[in-house]
């Protein structure tokens, strides 16, 4: 089985009993992405190089025992209507296509302090108005399970993240 078809809670006993690392995990994630969402289109940003530098830095926290939130370590990708500091986050929106955050979003500094890795930024409905997520102003996102056809919305590219195994999970509002 490969490490992006366990579910959360089976990956947290993994990394907590060593038989697997944060940073294998990643980038597990990022080869499948590499793979799937080229057809699926689920992510508007990729943040590759932090999610790995992130992950090293959990895997020596672990290793030096450090006590660490049960989901630590773990990817999750990041609906792009929620600040991230120093990360673009457009809604879905050509108006705030170069928009970096100077903060980050009250449930960004929550995840933070559970040691969370962002692997990216997902597609949805423009604003998160409407209910299919056709009308992001980048590209459509396509249900992985069958392309000619939406994965519903405004969180469409989270969900669809989630149902082609390219997130373990995410955060969507």
């Amino acid at each position: 089985m490969e490490l992006y078809e366990y579910t959360v809670h089976e990956l947290a006993e993994k990394l907590a009993s060593g038989e697997i690392t944060s940073e294998s995990l990643v980038k597990s994630y990022f080869n499948r992405i590499k793979e799937k969402d080229e057809q699926v289109k689920a992510y508007v940003l990729l943040l590759e190089e932090s999610a790995i530098k992130k992950a090293k830095e959990i895997d020596e926290k672990r290793k030096s025992g450090e006590k660490l939130g049960k989901f630590a370590g773990i990817p999750i990708g990041i609906k792009d209507n929620m600040c991230i500091k120093d990360t673009k986050t457009t809604c879905s929106s050509k108006m705030l296509e170069n928009f970096v955050s100077p903060y980050d979003a009250t449930v960004i500094e929550k995840l933070n302090d559970e040691n969370m890795i962002y692997i990216g930024k997902l597609n949805m409905d423009e604003f998160a108005m409407g209910g299919s997520t056709e009308y992001s102003a980048f590209f459509k996102t396509h249900n992985p399970w069958n392309l000619d056809t939406v994965p519903g919305g405004s969180s469409g590219g989270s969900a669809a993240a989630v149902a082609a195994d390219i997130a373990p999970w995410t955060l969507r509002k």
